[in-house]
């Protein structure tokens, strides 16, 4: 099902999403997920998804052509998060503009997230 409340994608991020799945022949999308690392405690993940992976329990965001998928232990960390990508001067990569961040770590890689209310996903959907 597609729940994009939980994560929206901008043009730039879906191009790119696009892109990544006309490079490799099996590719169905990327996932994306939340682990445990970092000096502010979380990080985001990007994982491709293929053909032979079980994606029957994922959320799915679809926008022009690029697809995403949301990792289950991740809902609730994502919730109104919106996917970027941005190219600069020094590096390019998807970038999260999540409203329950509450902080992040000096080099920006790792981030401390607010799990938002499973009452407001349950009301969204």
């Amino acid at each position: 099902m597609s729940y994009s409340h939980i994560l929206t994608l901008t043009d730039n991020a879906a191009v790119r999403v696009k892109e990544i799945m006309q490079t490799h022949k099996h590719a169905r999308g990327i996932m994306v997920g939340i682990k445990k690392g970092g000096c502010a405690g979380l990080e985001y993940t990007i994982d491709l998804i293929t053909e032979d992976m079980s994606t029957s329990e994922m959320d799915v965001i679809e926008k022009d052509g690029g697809r995403v998928f949301i990792a289950r232990e991740a809902v609730l960390f994502l919730l109104g998060t919106e996917m970027d990508f941005e190219v600069t001067t020094f590096r390019a990569g998807f970038v999260f503009r999540n409203p329950n961040q509450i902080s992040t770590c000096g080099c920006g890689e790792s981030i401390a997230v607010t799990p938002a209310s499973p009452d407001l996903l349950n009301k969204k959907r």
